[in-house]
């Protein structure tokens, strides 16, 4: 695990945090653009540029508006409009509307007074400082990385292409921000009956307690709808994880007849043409199919080269970052929040990879980076975790998990988790506030 001694923390984020020269004022962007076009030309204001425009990357550029306004705040994102991967498991079975996910850049940047930029990040170059995009390259004073994941189907496929592609675009699984949600909702509301398997990724991934929600949720649909369907989930895990009393009990008192869980099924095998999953736990042959890979840091982790490496050099597909302040050793002007981060602690691994979290440590490295910017120590402060589930849709009825963090006596980050077991409607309504508090931090 990567780590940053504090006392020369100060003195290597100051060396190297230029101040962009101006040329009096600012340049009109030409007509046309391309690679080698600067996206955006210099002000004369330290710039913090933000590789992402997630719950991650959006929390960041408000709360960095309010602590350094002397500070350029600038989002890159290749996505039109905000959607929430968090409650979009809801949407699936329309217990949500779609304008409770779906929200405008435009709107938040006007409002936190930051540049939103819509355009797709094709390198990272930390040695120059520069962000290359498909619209110009970018400099800039701090990076922070905020991509989320990427589906790492080479576990599965090799470099086999072409298979993997069939499975996105047949059994896709829906965890980044994409069409795929759409084509995820479309074939629950239509499926006729017949079996649907679902591979659960191994740990760490993101939104660890989701699946298990995503599969609950089917089965209220199908179940009342009247569609002869069987969901099999099957599960890397020994058991179910985390809110284990509670998913439990909903399986088998609300969905016993739907829902099968099959623990320790590692995927060995998965042959999409012929549909069937072989696993640790036996072979499955399925009608329909969520196939959920093993998940990676984003792809801007791996173009930045700041993904660690085990202890016989191989790349942990995570990014390594110091637990508490996000950013590298050899690097302090550039961090990593949300999904992609690295273990953290030898006790635990990895912190959830939830929308809160990544909230969480955005607002960390906001005054992390502030601090940096006016010459200040800053000090590492812990996040917290909380998640609700959504188990019934009629009536409403959720569960939860929330985590809290302390520094252990051998300088290791500890972990306490309490699972809510007891579903009820009061936690759906708990969750629709949790959701507003937070939407109201960054949108």
């Amino acid at each position: 695990m990567t780590t940053v001694n504090r006392r020369s923390f100060l003195t290597r984020s100051l060396a190297g945090a230029g101040t962009l020269v101006a040329s009096g004022s600012v340049l009109a962007q030409p007509l046309l653009s391309s690679p080698k076009t600067a996206l955006l030309a210099p002000t004369g204001k330290r710039r913090v540029v933000i590789a992402g425009g997630g719950w991650g990357g959006l929390s960041a550029a408000k709360h960095l508006r309010a602590l350094a306004p002397d500070l350029e705040v600038i989002v890159l994102e290749k996505n039109p409009i905000f959607w929430s991967c968090p409650m979009s498991n809801k949407w699936l079975v329309n217990a949500v509307d779609t304008d409770l996910l779906a929200h405008s850049y435009i709107i938040p940047a006007k409002k936190y007074g930051y540049t939103f930029v819509q355009t797709e990040i094709t390198d990272i170059d930390r040695s120059a400082k520069t962000v290359y995009t498909s619209d110009g390259f970018i400099k800039y004073d701090w990076l922070i990385i905020a991509g989320g994941i990427r589906y790492a189907f080479e576990a599965w496929f090799g470099n086999d292409q072409k298979t993997t592609q069939y499975t996105k675009t047949n059994y896709a699984s829906a965890y980044i921000p994409s069409s795929e949600h759409a084509f995820l909702k479309n074939k629950i509301q239509n499926f006729k009956g017949g079996t649907i398997v679902m591979t659960l990724p191994p740990p760490p991934h993101r939104c660890p307690p989701s699946p298990y929600e995503r599969a609950c949720l089917m089965a209220w649909w199908f179940k009342e709808k009247k569609i002869p369907a069987k969901i099999i989930i099957l599960d890397p895990k020994p058991r179910i994880a985390p809110i284990t009393i509670g998913y439990q009990k909903a399986f088998t008192e609300l969905y016993s007849d739907i829902i099968t869980h099959v623990p320790n099924a590692t995927v060995k095998e998965v042959d999409p043409y012929n549909k069937i999953v072989k696993t640790a736990a036996g072979d499955f042959k399925f009608d329909e199919a969520i196939l959920m890979s093993p998940h990676q840091a984003a792809d801007l982790v791996w173009k930045a080269d700041l993904i660690g490496k085990d202890k016989a050099g191989k790349p942990t597909g995570w990014a390594a970052v110091d637990p508490q302040y996000y950013n590298t050793e050899s690097d302090p002007q550039v961090f990593v929040i949300g999904d992609s981060v690295g273990s953290v602690s030898i006790h635990f691994g990895h912190y959830p990879k939830s929308g809160h979290v990544a909230n969480r440590e955005a607002r960390l490295v906001a005054k992390y980076i502030a601090a940096q910017a006016k010459g200040v120590e800053p000090k590492a402060e812990m996040i917290d975790n909380l998640c609700f589930m959504l188990v019934n849709n009629s009536p409403k009825e959720a569960i939860s998990v929330s985590f809290s963090y302390t520094m252990g006596p051998d300088d290791e980050i500890l972990q306490k988790a309490i699972d809510d077991n007891d579903r009820r409607p009061e936690l759906w309504a708990e969750d629709l506030k949790w959701l507003g508090g937070m939407y109201g931090d960054f949108l």
